[in-house]
């Protein structure tokens, strides 16, 4: 962490981290000598850029010629069909208002790419399939843009259907020298932002990999690029691949790079901003081993592949306690995850000699990492670990769409595996009993012993209900799980329920969960294979009154429209009285700069609106209702 920290503005971007006045008045308090801008706000700024080397401080990053040819996705692709980088066929203007978006998708045909012109990111991003998409997509992108970088100038492309997204990591000083430090495949995306990445690429062949690296190497040449930078393609299952973008700036999965290449790109990028050479070429970079990246966001995974939570982290622990695990975060335990940023919580990566290897260690660090307080997307990330089609390598951007046609429900359970959570749950019960019968320093309250150490449980694992006996046996420090219907499972007692993260031996196989709460009525929470389990265990005798017990009734929300996550309400384009048909849009909510478009499922007449424009709300708060 920093020896000193600069409040820069209040948390909106715009007054803070994107206050070019304030970033400025920083350096010189502090008589800062350089500047690593990081990722993202004005990393990709050539006005930041220049006013820096003004002030006598050094920008540790490109020249600002380079970022504003590569900078503007218009001159950029310019510069890469000069340069005979293969490009995406599409429309080289800037789009003038929804009318024109329109007009130009037709003529390219649909579907088309809508972006930003300026910045990155999966910010200011949309698909359109058809003229009321292009139109939607024109708006709510102009206004991202606008919002995340200060420019909103937009282009439209052709959309490459079901590819790949392989980028080139570059390097090049101010001596004319330039490398490739091998691909990234970041092919598993939602909303256009990168979810895992890893180096290398399972689909990328040696011969493929020099060709990517030429071509990324020819465009940095072509601009005179003096720093670490980053040339994405999209592939085809042809292995075509075609320029996207240039990110005149760090990425966020470098660490990858580093991991399989043994060097630093940070210090890389200080040696070339102070003037040196590079100190390595071409023939000198290899590929060692392998590297993966999670992305740990504090979102929830069910909500359309993950939307932010907020919150504070009331528990924290990053599993650096496993071999080959990296974890590069800016929060520790009492940490608040707000509204205003970009809702990242670490960068996870493991590495290792084979794939394989970085798998398991992947799987072990997600079932031993800590966050409590915020909703997170461990489960999702840690499912697709898993996943048959992930593991052979066979992905697209559409990943998530095709393994999830419903979206992500969590963990799917097989019998062997829903019985051993429900034994565990049934253990938790069990040894939860057995300690409230524990009273230690205390001899004045006589308690009745336990007649034995043995409890008949009904056990609730998702749909299966589970009746079973428990029985602990002392002498061994196991607990044995007979079930009525099928095989006991053994159970070692080698664990605390106070344990933030607990392995104990299950048929002797170690088990990785956390218990997260439980509470009087049975209910035990687990986070099992990264997904929360609710496991209801009670007693036979307080199990059959269950039966007498009437189910709520579930509430229809057609009519209704809640906030999929908190956020500020960005607009509100219709009013109490309006008609409005399935699918129109209502209002638009924006948080950690992404906007989502909000409707009705039904047609109706709006009855109430409970909120007004520039209204900040809360995860579930009711929006609006139809009569």
């Amino acid at each position: 962490m920093a020896d000193e920290s600069i409040c820069v503005g209040p948390p909106p971007t715009n007054k803070s981290y994107l206050n070019m006045e304030a970033i400025l008045d920083a350096v010189s308090s502090t008589a800062a000598q350089a500047v690593h801008p990081g990722y993202g706000f004005l990393s990709e700024n050539t006005e930041f850029a220049r006013r820096l080397t003004e002030m006598g401080a050094t920008f540790i990053g490109p020249n600002s010629k380079a970022i504003r040819s590569m900078g503007d996705k218009l001159e950029s692709k310019k510069i890469a069909i000069a340069a005979k980088v293969s490009t995406i066929p599409g429309y080289d203007g800037v789009i003038k208002d929804e009318d024109h978006c329109v007009k130009i998708s037709n003529e390219i045909g649909y579907p088309v790419m809508i972006k930003a012109s300026a910045g990155g990111g999966g910010k200011g991003m949309r698909i359109a399939w058809n003229d009321k998409e292009a139109k939607t997509g024109f708006r709510l992108s102009s206004q991202e843009a606008a919002s995340s970088f200060g420019d909103d100038r937009l282009l439209v492309e052709k959309f490459v259907d079901n590819p790949r997204h392989i980028e080139m990591q570059i390097l090049g000083d101010k001596h004319g020298n330039y490398v490739y430090l091998n691909e990234r495949e970041c092919s598993i995306q939602r909303r256009n932002q990168k979810v895992i990445e890893e180096a290398p690429s399972t689909f990328v062949d040696p011969e493929m990999r020099v060709r990517m690296g030429e071509e990324a190497v020819a465009l940095a040449r072509a601009v005179g690029y003096d720093s670490a930078g980053t040339v994405e393609f999209l592939v085809d299952s042809k292995k075509n691949f075609y320029f996207l973008e240039m990110n005149t700036r760090l990425q966020v999965e470098h660490p990858i790079t580093e991991a399989i290449t043994g060097l630093d790109l940070v210090q890389q990028m200080v040696r070339v901003a102070y003037g040196h050479p590079l100190n390595f070429q071409q023939n000198q970079v290899g590929i060692r081993g392998w590297a993966l990246e999670s992305r740990v966001y504090a979102e929830d995974a069910f909500k359309n592949f993950g939307l932010p939570s907020v919150g504070r982290l009331i528990a924290y622990k990053e599993p650096l306690h496993i071999p080959n695990v990296r974890c590069d975060s800016g929060v520790k335990e009492g940490s608040e995850i707000s509204i205003y940023y970009d809702s990242m919580i670490c960068k996870l990566v493991t590495y290792g000699e084979t794939r394989q290897h970085v798998l398991n260690a992947m799987v072990a660090a997600l079932d031993s990492y800590v966050i409590k307080g915020v909703t997170h997307n461990i489960s999702l990330l840690r499912d697709i670990m898993t996943e048959n089609r992930f593991v052979t390598g066979d992905i697209t951007t559409k990943y998530l769409q095709e393994i999830y046609p419903d979206g992500f429900k969590g963990a799917t359970l097989n019998e062997s595996n829903n019985r051993k959570l429900g034994a565990i749950a049934a253990v938790v019960k069990t040894k939860g009993m057995f300690q409230s019968r524990n009273i230690f320093n205390e001899k004045r309250i006589p308690l009745m012993p336990m007649k034995e150490d043995k409890l008949y449980l009904s056990v609730k694992s998702g749909e299966n209900v589970y009746h079973v006996f428990v029985k602990w046996n002392r002498k061994n420090g196991e607990y044995y799980v007979v079930f009525k219907d099928g095989p006991t499972v053994t159970i070692k007692d080698n664990f605390s329920l106070a344990d933030t993260v607990i392995q104990p031996e299950v048929d002797g196989e170690i088990i990785t969960f956390q218990l997260l709460s439980k509470d009087m009525g049975g209910n035990i929470v687990v986070q099992f294979q990264g997904t929360q389990f609710t496991v209801k265990v009670l007693d036979e005798r307080t199990a059959s009154y269950l039966t007498y017990m009437k189910e709520k009734p579930k509430q229809d929300t057609s009519k209704i429209i809640f906030a999929p996550m908190p956020g500020m309400i960005k607009s509100i384009t219709a009013k109490v009285g309006d008609t409005v048909v399935e699918g129109q849009e209502v209002c638009v909510i924006e948080a950690m700069k992404m906007q989502n478009s909000l409707c009705f499922g039904v047609t109706g007449k709006i009855k109430t609106l409970h909120v007004q424009q520039g209204a900040t709300v809360e995860d579930e708060q009711l929006l609006a209702e139809l009569e």
